[in-house]
């Protein structure tokens, strides 16, 4: 028999320990191959109008994935060479050379290398137009991806994981000559040994990861703490904080309190816990360091899957906060106007639900009364009347109305921020008229604004009055608004009334920031959804494997037990509950620290990001605590044979 045929043998019959680090690789090698293969899709190309940026993105989503699944591969690799000593120290008892072991091993890897491989590239193959059909949709697009099989993407995917698949194997080969054949024989005797815990290290990475976070969610324009550390250099500080204090949580911090519950005696003679308990406390300590990686890549993956779907989830509010009228423009000709009408009147899908002229005065402002850190002292506005911002509030069905009086005036900023934006109310700004200048003072602020924000800017609103005082000597400019049925789809007649303006007329659209929106943001929540799917599967699987190993170590305990008669039914609960401590762990460390990073990252947005991230959070968890019901089963099965 040669070692060919020995590797086959034992991956067959070895399969089901295999099936999901096999299943792992096939997943990251489908959505490698997927990406790759998108950026030469036609459909895409001729659909999208930034198809060059999206060729771009999946270049350098394709490099991240690249690197995480070598890294996956590398560790899973190290991790089944070690699993497997006793094994290979009873080929080196009956006379193999450490060589023909190290090929066995090679042949083992690389064979599941290129199985892995070859599966991949054929479900990439046949599910590349569902995975195109799904961009498209995202991204808001009608159009049906096209069955097209890239040959630049297979041989692209054949190049890059033939040679991980040939480094990781030629790694396995290599580690099989650091051990001795003693060391091999007594791999389940290793790392046995009870762990100390420290109370001044256990509250050091509370304090650390505290830190991290209290830094994470100071404002970074207005604090001190930010400015001293510096604006690049604290980022690093957080990280390093943080990743630092949950190491030390993992390794000590539980050693700490699992001895504490070991001296509670209610709780550890009560049933098996002392098994579970002790297992656990004995073990804990080894695992810190993968148990890390995990909370931190579980926490990255929820960040930015969270962050991506939040902007995609916001887009359309976003879009209707920047264009509360579907279009929005300004004509100086009167025959464009009736022509732009007449057109929009034809169209049967997207009804007139109403159309306003309104008259507009630009205005330069004197505002260095307003004390604004990041505003000039001058600026222009687009000034309404009270009348007619009531008119168009009625319009948009908001329950606002103004009713100002003298020289009082309230502002209308869309993109209001309490860091950036001057403090109007009670604040006094001078208009500047042809022979004169008029003070106004701020009576109100609205988060929003009535009129486009790309065609007028931050707008103002003063009494009628004032209004009329001021339009005398000044030429109004008429800002025609639409507001229509279905304008999510307004594509054609958007384009159309484009078209009818001269090029130098403002123009603005809901549809035109909407589509580029759902554009951008439909790629990104596409790219985020897969990558963290793969960094799911990867993670899961590796607490899988690290659990079933233990499982095998820890078979021969489970026996005496069900000698001196604790049933299977008892033997399941201690396995549950072991397990159980071992992936909540990772992941409510990783979901705090992602709700930490989220929270900053709605502070500095604006934006309220809760209702998205608590699906993100809910879709992780429920795939977790699938692979958590599989570990149980498995880990059981092993112990009970």
């Amino acid at each position: 028999m040669t070692l060919f045929s020995i590797a086959r043998k034992n991956i067959r019959k070895n399969f089901t320990n295999y099936f999901l680090y096999v299943g792992s690789m096939i997943f990251s090698i489908v959505i490698y191959f997927t990406f790759v293969s998108l950026k030469y899709d036609q459909t895409i190309l001729e659909t999208a109008d930034s198809s060059t940026k999206i060729s771009s993105v999946f270049n350098g989503a394709s490099v991240v994935l690249m690197i995480f699944v070598a890294v996956f591969i590398w560790y899973s690799n190290s991790f089944f060479t070690m699993k497997r000593k006793k094994e290979v120290g009873l080929y080196s008892l009956l006379g193999v050379r450490k060589k023909q072991i190290g090929r066995m091993l090679f042949y083992e890897n690389f064979l599941m290398g290129i199985i892995a491989l070859l599966i991949g590239i054929i479900l990439g193959s046949l599910l590349s137009k569902f995975f195109v059909t799904i961009l498209m949709k995202v991204m808001g697009f009608d159009a049906l991806g096209n069955f097209a099989i890239s040959p630049q993407a297979i041989v692209n995917t054949i190049i890059v994981f033939t040679i991980m698949t040939a480094i990781t194997s030629i790694h396995g080969y290599r580690l099989i000559y650091r051990f001795k054949l003693i060391e091999l024989f007594k791999a389940e005797q290793e790392g046995e040994k009870e762990p100390k815990a420290s109370v001044i290290t256990a509250l050091i990475s509370v304090l650390l990861v505290g830190a991290g976070y209290w830094l994470a969610l100071q404002n970074m324009l207005e604090s001190e703490v930010w400015r001293k550390i510096g604006y690049l250099i604290t980022p690093l500080v957080i990280l390093v904080t943080v990743i630092l204090g949950t190491y030390l949580l993992f390794s000590t911090l539980t050693v700490y309190l699992l001895k504490l519950l070991r001296k509670n005696k209610t709780h550890f003679w009560n049933g098996i816990n002392l098994i579970s308990t002790s297992q656990l406390l004995y073990r804990i300590k080894g695992n810190a360091r993968t148990l890390t990686i995990i909370a931190v890549l579980s926490a990255t993956t929820l960040t930015a899957v969270g962050a991506a779907y939040s902007f995609y989830y916001n887009n359309r509010s976003n879009a209707e906060l920047a264009n509360p009228n579907s279009m929005m423009f300004i004509a100086k000709d009167k025959n464009v106007s009736n022509q732009i009408k007449e057109r929009i009147s034809r169209d049967k899908d997207h009804k007139i639900i109403y159309h306003m002229s309104v008259p507009t005065m630009m205005m330069d402002a004197d505002i260095t009364n307003l004390h604004s850190k990041f505003y000039s002292d001058e600026m222009e506005y687009s000034i309404i009347s009270n009348k007619t911002f009531n008119q168009l509030a009625k319009s948009q069905n908001r329950e606002e109305s103004l009713s100002l009086k003298g020289n009082e005036a309230a502002a209308l900023e869309a993109g209001y921020s309490k860091d950036f934006s001057p403090k109007y109310v009670g604040g006094t700004i001078s208009l500047k008229a042809n022979n004169h200048s008029e003070n106004i003072t701020f009576k109100e602020l609205m988060k929003y604004n009535v009129l486009n924000l790309q065609t007028a800017g931050i707008t103002v609103v003063i009494s009628d009055e004032l209004f009329s005082k001021l339009a005398n000597g000044i030429n109004l400019v008429n800002m025609e608004a639409y507001k229509l049925k279905n304008e999510e789809d307004a594509k054609i007649v958007t384009k159309e009334v484009q078209t009818l303006l001269p090029e130098e007329a403002s123009y603005s659209s809901f549809y035109a920031d909407y589509a580029r929106g759902m554009e951008t943001t439909g790629l990104l929540i596409f790219i985020g959804g897969f990558l963290g799917l793969v960094f799911l599967a990867a993670t899961g699987s590796i607490i899988y494997f690290k659990q079933l190993t233990e499982a095998t170590m820890d078979k021969d305990r489970y026996v005496i037990l069900y000698k001196i008669g604790v049933n299977k039914k008892e033997v399941k609960k201690s396995i549950s509950k072991q397990i159980l401590f071992i992936f909540a762990l990772p992941l409510l460390a990783g979901i705090a620290h992602s709700i930490v990073a989220l929270t900053a990252l709605s502070k500095l947005m604006q934006t309220n990001l809760m209702t998205p991230v608590i699906i993100c959070i809910g879709i992780y968890v429920c795939i977790y605590i699938a692979y958590y019901f599989l570990t149980v089963r498995n880990y059981y099965k092993i112990i009970i044979k």
